[in-house]
This record gives structure tokens, sequence and C-alpha cells, in this order.
């Protein structure tokens, strides 16, 4: 209900402070609202089951199993409880308000329908006066619906989490009030037409009903408060409303003189509260506060993006609104402290992606400055269904209409991607009518936008195909958003800039936002040869250091929103960490990675940042050749022109920073270091230090070092991996040298791995990866007794392609590999065949005591049928 801006929301918390004690309701507005949170009851399935009930309260969501089951549970679940009206509303009007139910809502009161609600993200308000009875007790049933083909989204890469997930609210009115059942909104529509730097205009326009079987004559008064609290001016209306009728007011007040501009930098915000009153009495019936703000904004096809009449890059980030274990449960404390954490980081900018959030988030966009673009959930394909049309269109007025008084909204959006499961699933003749009927809803979506807000732009996402522009779809929204991940889902990095110069030289008017760019990275895994899809933090820190740069200085592109600021639930997705996205520049906890400072450097630049970035990978481990210090990088990221690195005390020197990064070769030795980096800011010391713990692995063996040690090697991997639950870290692969250890290939052996999960493995990504048709492993050990452990996980089937992993094939069909497993020529496994044991895509640990004497310790492999193959090895003397 905050978006109502109410005297009790906005102006009454002031009030309940100076006079404790007071019940949760303003003293001096005659509208009354509390939340309607606690005291349900909540049971699963097609029908109320009092029996098999929980005791639940708002936000709740059913669907915390989405982040251990890909088949998480869609369906029908039911809320209940009981109330009693207050003595004191006897009178009164009374409004049930949802902030969101996913995906549909149907409400009873004491058995009655009293309203139906299509969408899972948009707000809605229903009259319940009519059900309810004012002297007893009172039940009312909520059947919420998250599997409905006929409500946005229907598919997409994010999981789609089922319940009453956001705030309740209960009110009641005088019969005389704004109109709280215009498709959510709070009935006021706040809009400044002309705005520039002499002059500022506001227009003010809403709905008051008379609820009386009576005549009303009431008066409408705008006060209008500049930010620092002082009133401007006043307006007053005088009307008489008949019986049951709804009136539309329209106000426009004299023009605000020298405005105080509102932008991310000055967030300067104008209140502008609305009272109703009995013309008679004066007395109070109904009050609304709403905030805007004076700005003007233009984009442009060659030259980016305007605010203010100025150029000004717009530097985003893109954001769900789920937390790992609750789900979107989340209460407004929450929402608020991720806008913090991205204002911290310097961002001016936030897709909404991809669908309408709690209003929490729009608040704190227009009070600590940041421009939006919001959009509702057509993603991936448009089915033949005219009821999915029209609850599409409803659910873009709806959110319109919620959030039009925000300032910090400069574009409303309506599809995503829609073309990429689309295309994949249709094709020739199939696929003429879903893009007939996909041109046609853009256009009807457009149609619509326009006619609720013609001040701002619309916006559609793509992904990386020129397809759209061939189809029609390019030509409809003022601006267009691109998808890339050029450099993650195929080819590399470099294809960034190209495909956005070909865009600009084929459509040079038509401005562009790159809508979605990142790769995903496992805090568990780190490399100093990163790679595409190996989800180092490494590769994630590349390939988003490329990508910035190209965007800070590409003239043309209006900016950028980085994908995703969290790592979020998709329930679908297997990867490094199942049910998770992990492109996030924070972890799902909201702690940041460090690469979110290289962000916090390159946006903040009016503030000095200096920040060592190895907090992902404070304890490291490294192959040491005999006592020679292993050598590794470290990063600083930094917008000081220059700094120094310092480990124990001593000096690694200084070095020049390029793209806010600094790279030192720092040498380790066993045992925990301190790093330190100083720079200048204006002649003041900046500095960061940070603790490392180096683990140190001899690339030779002998009786000495090998006491109690695990040698534990990451086969056919480049990456270290380090298990949550053991803290033990797998070493990269590496080729046998004599004397030392490693694998043994030849022409047909290959690193290769899956993103498929695997199963029975709390360590995913260490069974991802491996080696095939390799010849074995070797050990130059001194004699001893010696345990060996082999980690096994046959991927060699075809495994599901989600649309989603452009550029990612589906693994190989190669049926019953079998193979046999020595160790120092003793047959340990005769023909294992994993797959057919014990499944695909299932972790397999066997372990094996053996005797070395003078030659060393090896492991062959010998085919006999489709692939032999290794996971993972560790080596460790008894």
């Amino acid at each position: 209900m905050r978006n109502m801006n109410t005297t009790f929301v906005k102006w009454g918390l002031s009030v309940l402070i100076a006079t404790s004690g007071i019940c949760l309701q303003s003293v001096h507005a005659q509208r009354e609202l509390k939340t309607f949170n606690a005291g349900w009851t909540f049971s699963q399935g097609e029908k109320p089951d009092a029996a098999n009930s929980l005791s639940v309260s708002i936000p709740h969501t059913w669907n915390t199993d989405a982040y251990i089951n890909k088949s998480y549970y869609r369906g029908i679940g039911w809320y209940q409880r009981s109330f009693t009206i207050p003595q004191e509303w006897q009178d009164k009007q009374l409004f049930l308000r949802f902030e969101a139910a996913s995906q549909s809502a149907d409400i009873y009161i004491n058995g009655r329908l009293a309203g139906q609600h299509k969408g899972g993200y948009t707000a809605f308000t229903f009259d319940i006066t009519p059900y309810c009875s004012p002297n007893s007790m009172n039940t009312i049933e909520v059947c919420v619906d998250n599997k409905r083909d006929d409500t946005p989204p229907i598919s997409g890469d994010f999981t789609f989490f089922g319940g009453i997930y956001r705030d309740v609210w209960l009110i009641a009115t005088p019969k005389q009030h704004f109109n709280l059942t215009n498709m959510g909104s709070d009935g006021i529509f706040i809009s400044t037409p002309q705005v520039s730097e002499q002059a500022g205009t506001l227009s003010i326009k809403g709905e008051v009903k008379n609820e009386s079987t009576t005549k009303a004559p009431v008066e409408i008064e705008h006060s209008i408060y500049a930010p620092d609290g002082s009133l401007i001016q006043t307006l007053k209306e005088t009307v008489t409303l008949k019986p049951g009728e709804l009136y539309t007011f329209r106000s426009t007040p004299t023009p605000i003189k020298q405005p105080q501009l509102w932008s991310p930098e000055t967030p300067y915000l104008y209140r502008i509260e609305t009272t109703l009153r009995d013309k008679q009495s004066k007395k109070e019936l109904d009050r609304l506060n709403n905030y805007t703000g004076f700005r003007w904004f233009r984009f442009d096809g060659n030259e980016g993006f305007f605010l203010n009449g100025k150029p000004y890059k717009l530097r985003g980030i893109c954001r769900h609104q789920d937390q790992k274990p609750i789900g979107v449960a989340m209460t407004d404390e929450m929402h608020r402290r991720d806008m913090l954490l991205m204002k911290e980081m310097g961002a001016n900018f936030i897709r909404i992606s991809h669908y309408p959030q709690d209003v929490a988030i729009l608040e704190q966009c227009d009070k600590l400055g940041m421009l939006a673009w919001e959009e509702i959930p057509v993603i991936d394909i448009v089915p033949d269904l005219e009821e999915y049309y029209n609850t599409c269109e409803t659910n873009l007025r709806e959110m319109i209409r919620q959030h039009y008084n925000h300032p910090s909204i400069i574009t409303w959006g309506y599809m995503n991607e829609i073309l990429l499961v689309t295309q994949r699933r249709y094709k020739d003749d199939e696929l003429t009518p879903v893009l007939e009927r996909t041109l046609a809803l853009a256009n009807r979506l457009e149609k619509a936008l326009k006619e609720e807000d013609p001040y701002r732009n619309s916006t559609m996402a793509f992904h990386g195909s020129n397809s759209y522009n061939e189809v029609g779809l390019g030509s409809i929204t003022d601006v267009v958003g691109w998808n890339l991940y050029s450099g993650w889902y195929g080819g590399d990095v470099t294809g960034f800039e190209r495909f956005l110069e070909e865009q600009h030289r084929n459509y040079p008017t038509h401005p562009m936002i790159v809508s979605e760019y990142g790769a995903g990275s496992d805090r568990r895994l780190h490399s100093l040869n990163p790679k595409s899809f190996d989800f180092s933090i490494e590769y994630q820190q590349f390939y988003l250091e490329h990508y910035v740069k190209v965007l800070e200085e590409t003239r043309y592109v209006c900016g950028g929103t980085h994908w995703n600021f969290i790592d979020f639930g998709s329930a679908l997705r297997d990867e490094s960490m199942p049910r998770i996205n992990n492109k996030g520049l924070v972890y799902s906890d909201r702690t940041p990675k460090d690469v979110f400072h290289y962000y916090k450097a390159v946006f903040r630049q009016n503030s000095p940042v200096l920040y060592i970035a190895s907090r992902d990978w404070t304890k490291r481990t490294g192959v040491q050749e005999r006592v020679s210090p292993v050598v590794q990088p470290v990063k600083l990221y930094t917008n000081l022109p220059e700094a120094e690195l310092f480990i124990d005390g001593r000096s690694l020197g200084k070095k020049k920073s390029e793209n806010c990064v600094i790279v030192f070769d720092v040498p380790f030795q066993a045992g925990t270091h301190f790093l330190r980096a100083v720079g200048i800011h204006e002649g003041k010391a900046v500095e960061d230090g940070l603790p490392v713990q180096f683990t140190a692995i001899p690339s030779r063996l002998t009786v000495q070092n090998l006491q109690g040690l695990e040698l534990a090697i990451n086969v056919g991997s480049n990456c270290f991996f380090t298990s949550d639950e053991s803290h033990l870290t797998w070493i990269p692969d590496r080729r046998y040298e004599p004397g030392g250890w490693g694998y043994i290939a030849n022409e047909k052996s290959k690193q290769t791995g899956t993103q498929t999960e695997i199963k029975d493995t709390p360590d995913n990504p260490l069974f991802q990866t491996l080696h095939s048709d390799l010849e074995g492993y070797r050990f130059d050990v001194p004699q001893g007794e010696y345990e060996v452990e082999l980690l096994l996980a046959d991927v060699f089937q075809t495994s599901e392609k989600l649309p989603y992993q452009l550029g990612k094939e589906g693994e190989s069909i190669s049926l019953g590999n079998a193979f046999h497993i020595y160790i120092n020529g003793q047959k340990v496994e005769e023909a294992c065949c994993i797959g057919e044991e014990v499944g695909y895509f299932q972790a397999v640990r066997k372990r094996y005591h053996t005797s070395v004497k003078n030659e060393g310790l090896q492991i062959r492999l010998e085919t006999l049928n489709g692939k032999s193959f290794l996971n993972g090895i560790k080596l460790r003397k008894l």
C-alpha cells in the first residue's frame, strides 16, 4: 500500500513517534489502513484443506522448493483467515488491497466471489463492503494459481514463485474518497508536461467516488510543497457529487519557476498533497500525498541519452526480486537494502526486470536518485490465446497507472527476447502465424502504452539476433534494448562491439540500450587461465571489464544494464550452481563479489575507490617448484591513477591503472600473508588491506611433503575448486613430467565437460569437468602405502538444451562407456560402466589402497567401449 502515499505512511509516522501508545492508524485523515498480513493459514492443492493447513504470515511463497527441485510445485494454493470489522468502521467503505499474488488470485469473502485478478506482479484492490458482515466474524479465502497459460509469463529463465508474496492491506474510507479501484492505482496521476531550467508545469488528474445514496458537496484541495518542505501554492475546487458518481478532476497549477531539477545526483522531490473535504463542515474525508520531480530527457540514436539537456550515460543494472532461501517473500527493508547497494556501487539506472516489483523499489529510485525502466513479463513466446493478449494489455495499463507518479521512471517495456524460444520451436510455415500474432500484440501494447503515458518512452529487449529488425519488431518502440552475451554464450568478447557497430551502421537513428550482458561466476571456482563458461570468478571479471569499457566509450549507446544484480533463482538451470543463475554482482545473500567494486571504481569517479579484488579468493592454493615462491596475479580495482601493493610489508612497486584495473604478480609461500594497497587522492593516502592464506602443493612429492597432504586434482579443468563442505581445494589439471605428477594423454584425449546437474553431490562443478580417453595418471612418489580416490560421472548422454544457453549444444550420445581401471598394473575395476551401473550424470567416488615399491604410482584406463573418462583424482599417503 506504500504507493498510495497516505497520511499514515508518509506523514503520520511522525505523529506516531510523538504520540506513544496510539494505535497504528492516522489520527487526522479519515482514510484508515493497516496491514492484513498476520493470522493466515495456507494449504496446497485444488481445494482448501484445513486438516493439512499451515499457519503463515504474508509475505509468503510456497516455492522455496524451487531452490532444490527443477520441477518445483506450480499449481493452486489456498489462503484463509477470519476478521471482524471494528465498530468505528461500520459506516465506512472497506477495501482489500494486494500488492501482488502470483500468478492469479480469486478472492472470496464469506463464500462469495469478491474479485479476480490475473497477473503475478501488479497490485489489485477490491471493494469488499458488500460482502462483509459488520456485526459478526468474516472469513476470507484466496485461491492463488502460479500455473497459468493465459497470464504472462508462461515461460522464462527465472522461477515463477507462487503465493501472496507482497503485503496485503485492509483500508477503510468515508463514503466519499479518492478512487481506490482504478487498476490498483491510488487514483491520482501527476505529470510534468513541460520542464526546463526556467519553469516546470504540473498536471494533476484524479478521481473521486461518492459511495453514498445522497449527493455530497465536496472540496478538492492540492497543496504543492518544495523539496525543502515549504508551501509553494494551493489550488481548490468544489463539486457536488451525485449518488454513486465517479468524478474526474484535472488541475493545472501555476508553473514552478526555476524548479530544482531531479537527477540521480540531485533527486529533488516535490510533494503534492491532495485533500478531500466536506464542503459545509470542512471535515477531512480523504488525503493522499504524491511525489514528483522536474526533469526532462531524450534518447538519441547517434548521441545517446540526455538528461536535463546534458549528455548522460545510463550506468545500470537489472534486478530480480528473490533471495535464497526465502524466495520472493521479501520484506520492504530487504528491497530498500538492494537499492542502497546499487547506489553505493554508483549505478544511476535500473532495469526492473522482467516484471513490476515492490513499490519500495520505486520509492527508493525516486529518493536515492535512480532512473528506471519497468516492464511487464511478456517473454519467450506469444501463444495463440485471446485471453493472454487481454491480460498482457491489462497488466501493462496496471503497471503504468500504479507507478505513473514516480519521476525515476523514464521508459516502459513490454517484451523480452520474444523470438528466442519462438525461432527454436517453430520452423518454416509454422513460424509465420506466430510472428504475425507477436507483431499484432506488440503494436497493441505500444498503442496502450502511449494512451496511458505520452510523456515516457517505450522499450523492448531483444536477444542478439537481427531477426527483430527483419520481422518488424525493431521499428515499433522508441528505444531498442539488446541482450548481448558474446564471449559467454558462444563467440568471444569482441563480438559485443562488432554487433553494436553493425546495428548502429544499419539503424543509425534508432536509440539503443544494452539491456543485458553478463557472465556466470561461482565463488568456489578460480582460474589463472580463465575460459568462457568455466564459471570462474576470474572469467566473469575479464568479461565485464571488457564490456563496461566498450559501453563507457561508445557514445551512441545510451547505456547498459548488467545482468543481474543478484545470483537469482532459476529452477530450470543446472550449470555449476543448480537452480541458480549466478551472473550476479552480489551473491544471493547480497554479499558483494569482488567485481562489484570494479563497477564502483568506474561509476564513482568523484570519490576514491581502492580495493584488493581477492575477497572471493582469500584461501589460495598453488603448485610450488621446490622452495621457489608461487607467483599468482592479484588485482586491484581503483579509480586512482596509480597504486602500490605490499605483501607482508614489502613493496611490490607502483603501477598505473588502466580501465580502473591494476594487476600485480605476487609471490606467495605457504602460510598467511597480509596484502596492503596504497594510493593517493587529493594529497591523502587511500588504503585497503587483506589477509590471504596460501597453501603450497609440491610439484615433486617426497616423504616429507607427503605427510598430511591430500593432493586433489580437478581433472579436465583449468580451475581451482574449493568445496564448501570439506574446504579442500582441488587444483587444475596438469600434464605429467618426469619426477612430478599429472595426466598422460594421447591424440584422442580431450578435456571436456557438461553444464547438466550432477546428482548426489554438493560439489557439482568438480564432476562437471573431465578428461576423456585418457591413458591415465602418474605420480612419482616414494615407496609406501597410499590411498587413491577416483571421481567419476558419465556425462556422455544427450541432455536437455535450454534456449537461454545460446551457442551451447547438448552433449553427444556415447552410450555404454566401459573401461578397465588399473593401479600399478593391478586391475581394480573390471569393465567399469558408470552410466549403466548408477545412471548418467551421477557422482561416484571410488577409493583404493595400494602399495608403491620403487616405480611410483600409475593409474591406467583401458577403453573397452565408447569412452573412458576421469573427473577427479585424489592421492593421500597412509
